[in-house]
């Protein structure tokens, strides 16, 4: 869709393919509450910006909406869909999959969460080498990285709901 159709599309029919971008009300309804958008710069000044500002809870709900890191998303769904593709660079090297599945458990068992990585356009080496670097990090280093990588995440898929 246009940004018009975006800035006049019933906002019940957004809210699922926003929710798909980053599965936090708040954030979704921030962005409908704005419309229109002037153009596509402002939409994503805003949902860049409202990104920043989520809290712990927030990014912790967002994260429970994402597949681990080299497992095969299941369903139609739009995140379903989006997932898989993002992590298209996953492969299908047996070794590199049990690689990454078992640095997923390690990284849960040290941070309480699941692995977030933007993977789009990354190889399996490359996520790889990511979450052993970021099994090393302190909790706050690896909370800031996190946020970083779901806002990345949610941007790149945003462009895809709205796209020029």
């Amino acid at each position: 869709m246009d940004l018009q159709e975006f800035n006049s599309a019933p906002a019940d029919r957004l809210r699922p393919m926003l929710a798909a971008c980053c599965d936090v009300p708040r954030w979704v309804d921030g962005l409908l509450a704005k419309r229109p958008y002037g153009d596509l710069a402002a939409l994503t000044a805003v949902a860049d910006q409202s990104l920043r500002e989520l809290d712990d809870d927030e990014v912790d709900r967002a994260l429970q909406a994402h597949p681990r890191i080299g497992d095969r998303p299941q369903g139609a769904g739009t995140e379903a869909a989006w997932s898989r593709r993002e992590q298209s660079g996953v492969g299908e090297d047996p070794g590199v999959r049990e690689a990454l599945a078992e640095g997923n458990r390690e990284y849960e068992q040290r941070f309480g969460r699941v692995f977030l990585i933007c993977a789009t356009g990354l190889s399996a080496e490359q996520m790889l080498t990511s979450l052993r670097r970021r099994l090393t990090h302190d909790d706050a280093t690896e909370v800031a990285v996190v946020r970083e990588e779901l806002r990345k995440i949610a941007l790149l898929r945003l462009a895809k709901v709205v796209e020029a």
